[in-house]
């Protein structure tokens, strides 16, 4: 097993540890200040249209929401293992669990391109988007929209009879989704910068880099990926469970 490098500005392997935990913990806390000012927008909004976002929220589905949380909490349950596998300088279990972080993190992004793919091809877009439904003057969307279904079934755009929504309802509709995809877009990059992560200490792994006395890039990156998780965690009922 690896032996950690001391590093010529520090005394022990223990300061360094502390230390590359603190600058983690310090680069976390930034990231949670960029995704507040998010959600602080997203209260603003939400207390000023509330009605609005209940009925947006309507075209989300839930039950994908609910399958990527729960592919997110077991993630980072595998990713605290992996953790401790380190610790224990068990490189197969360590391996393993990084191998199923790894999946867990691609069945997510694979539900999420289906939920966009699904929106984009609905018009389920922010207002601004050239095919969002939402538009002030749908006129030349609508048309398109109901080509592509003919013969395919009633469209969600159409059984929420969104052609005669009131402008203003419509409107701020568009506001929520654009909310929505800002959101999740920018979660949905970390999720992909975690996978690099866990396929970089994958590979570490392999090579026999971890071990006991040296699992600190392990840990560090189970922090992170334990950030992307708790964003999820209000990001769903925040955007999916509105009531």
């Amino acid at each position: 097993m690896s032996q950690a490098k001391l590093a010529h500005h520090f005394e022990s392997v223990e300061q360094q540890f502390d230390t590359a935990k603190l600058g983690m913990w310090i680069f976390l806390l930034t990231e949670i200040m960029f995704f507040s000012v998010l959600f602080v927008a997203y209260t603003v909004y939400r207390a000023s249209h509330a009605d609005a976002f209940q009925y947006a929220s309507q075209f989300l589905d839930t039950n994908l929401g609910a399958a990527n949380t729960l592919l997110l909490l077991l993630s980072s349950f595998t990713a605290a293992w992996a953790v401790r596998c380190a610790q224990l300088g068990q490189k197969r279990g360590l391996m393993l669990n990084l191998l199923v972080t790894v999946v867990c993190a691609l069945g997510f992004m694979g539900i999420k391109y289906h939920e966009y793919s699904h929106k984009y091809h609905e018009g389920l877009l922010w207002g601004g988007a050239r095919h969002s439904i939402f538009k002030a003057d749908p006129a030349q969307v609508l048309p398109e929209m109901k080509h592509g279904h003919e013969g395919g079934g009633e469209s969600v755009w159409e059984s929420h009879h969104v052609e005669t929504m009131d402008p203003a309802l419509k409107k701020q509709v568009g506001i929520f989704f654009g909310i929505y995809f800002c959101l999740t877009g920018l979660h949905g990059i970390h999720v992909l910068v975690g996978i690099g992560v866990m396929l970089w200490l994958l590979w570490r792994a392999s090579r026999d880099h971890f071990g006991p006395d040296n699992f600190t890039a392990v840990d560090l990156g189970a922090l992170y990926w334990h950030l992307v998780d708790l964003i999820w965690i209000f990001l769903f009922p925040l955007l999916y469970l509105i009531s």
